[in-house]
């Protein structure tokens, strides 16, 4: 099921999408990764928003 973007509160803003592509370009782009290192986190570590992060940044290290 889609987001319903008129519902705009803190349900989900510490979680992150994997099949909401807007919600993953975004990330990708935040954090400076390609959408695919983002699906690939989301399917390793879960899709919280503060452990995607901390991933994100290790990967760019690497």
């Amino acid at each position: 099921m889609a987001d319903d973007k008129s519902k705009r509160d803190f349900r989900d803003r510490d979680r992150i999408s994997a099949d909401e592509d807007y919600e993953v370009e975004y990330f990708a782009t935040k954090t400076g990764i390609t959408p695919q290192q983002v699906k690939e986190l989301i399917a390793k570590h879960g899709n919280q928003r503060e452990t995607l992060e901390r991933e994100a940044k290790a990967l760019r290290k690497q």
